[in-house]
C-alpha cells in the first residue's frame, strides 16, 4: 500500500472510532451515547446529537468534564436556551450564570445553593405551566449522594400508542389546565396562593395529546398532576379521567430510570416525555447543573395520527406481535 493510501485508511479508521455510537437504554426510550465530549463538538457531530435526540427523547453522555461556560456554549450550540423565572426560593443564592439552574439540596451559610432540596420529585413535564414550555432540558451530575436521586423517564409517545381504545376515544379536542401554583417538589411558587378548586388554577390550557413540531408524531402531554383539569368536565369526572391517564402514562413498561455517575450529562425533550426524581438522604450532597430550552406552544395537528407511531414505538410494537 503507498503511503496516500495508508494515510487515508488510517484517517477512516480514526473517523469510523471516533464517530457517536448509540446504545439503547431500555426498550422504552433514551440512549446512551459514546465517543463524544460535549465540550468539542464539530457541526457534524451536533447535527447527529440533535437527531438521536429526536430518535430516542433521552440521550446520556457519560464521562464529561464541563465548566459553566463550556456547558452554556453546548447549549447555544444546540438552540435557544431559556431561563427558569419561577425558579425562586427564599434566600436562594444568586447564580453565577444566568443560563444555569442549580438543583441542589446544598445550604452554604445557610443560603439554599440551588431549588428542590431533597425530596421525591413527582412525574411531569418540565415547564407545562407556560404558554410556551420548554424543548429539552439537560442535567449535570457535579455532586452525587452515596444512594438514591435517581431520575425515571416516562415515554409519551409509546403511552399514548399503547392507551385503552376507551380511554383514548376521550381525548379527541380535550384540554386540560397545567396548574403553576406548586413545582414539581410540592413547594408553593413565591408569590402563590394555595389552591383547593383545580378549575380555578391559575396555569394555561394545553391539548392532552400534542403534536411533536419536529418529528410530526402525536404524544400524550400530561404536564403534572397536582390541580390537573380537564377543562368543560364536572371535577369529579375530569379526576377520575386525569387519574386514569395518569395511572396508564406512568406504567413501568414505558419507562427507564437512570442510575447517575459523576461526569453524567442527560438531555430528555419534554415534548414526548416525562420525568420524576426519587428522594435521598438530606445529608447527603447532590449538585445538579441544568439548562434549559425554549419551546413553542403545544398544538395537535390532524394530520399526525395518520402517520402512525413515532419509528421507535413502531419498531418495539412490531417486535412485541412477531
Amino acid at each position: 500500500m503507498d503511503t496516500d493510501a495508508a494515510n487515508r485508511s488510517s484517517t477512516q479508521t480514526m473517523l469510523t472510532s471516533t464517530a457517536p455510537s448509540f446504545s439503547a437504554l431500555s426498550p422504552a426510550l433514551g440512549a446512551r451515547v459514546d465517543n463524544v465530549q460535549l465540550d468539542t463538538l464539530d457541526d457534524a457531530t451536533l447535527a447527529t446529537i440533535k437527531a438521536g435526540l429526536l430518535e430516542h427523547g433521552v440521550l446520556l453522555f457519560r464521562n464529561q468534564s464541563l465548566t459553566d461556560p463550556q456547558l452554556i456554549v453546548f447549549g447555544r450550540q444546540m438552540g435557544q436556551l431559556d431561563y427558569s423565572t419561577l425558579a425562586a426560593v427564599d434566600g436562594l443564592k444568586p447564580r453565577e450564570h444566568q443560563e444555569v439552574l442549580i438543583i441542589s439540596n446544598v445550604k452554604e451559610g445557610g443560603q439554599p445553593i440551588g431549588v428542590l432540596g431533597d425530596a421525591e420529585v413527582v412525574w411531569h413535564s418540565d415547564n407545562s405551566y407556560r404558554e410556551t414550555p420548554l424543548s429539552y432540558s439537560l442535567l449535570y451530575a457535579v455532586e452525587l449522594p452515596p444512594s438514591g436521586g435517581e431520575t425515571c423517564f416516562s415515554s409519551m409517545y409509546l403511552a399514548l400508542q399503547t392507551m385503552p381504545h376507551e380511554l383514548k376515544a376521550q381525548l379527541d379536542g380535550l384540554e386540560i389546565k397545567h396548574d403553576m401554583t406548586y413545582n414539581s417538589a410540592g413547594v408553593l411558587r413565591r408569590g402563590f396562593e394555595h389552591v383547593t378548586d383545580p378549575v380555578a388554577a391559575p396555569g394555561p390550557w394545553h391539548p392532552v395529546v400534542r403534536t411533536h413540531p419536529e418529528t410530526g408524531h402525536d404524544a400524550l402531554y400530561l404536564g403534572r398532576r397536582p390541580n390537573a383539569y380537564a377543562r368543560g368536565l364536572p371535577v369529579e369526572q375530569s379526576e377520575v379521567l386525569i387519574d386514569a391517564l395518569w395511572k396508564h402514562a406512568t406504567d413501568e413498561r414505558f419507562t427507564w430510570c437512570h442510575e447517575w455517575q459523576l461526569g453524567d450529562v442527560l438531555i430528555w425533550d419534554n415534548r414526548c416525555v416525562m420525568h420524576r426524581r426519587n428522594g435521598f438522604d438530606p445529608a447527603a450532597r447532590r449538585v445538579m447543573h441544568r439548562l434549559q430550552w425554549a419551546g413553542d406552544r403545544p398544538t395537535r395537528d390532524a394530520q399526525a395520527a395518520g402517520r402512525g407511531a413515532h419509528p421507535r414505538v413502531s419498531d418495539l410494537l412490531a417486535k412485541a406481535t412477531a
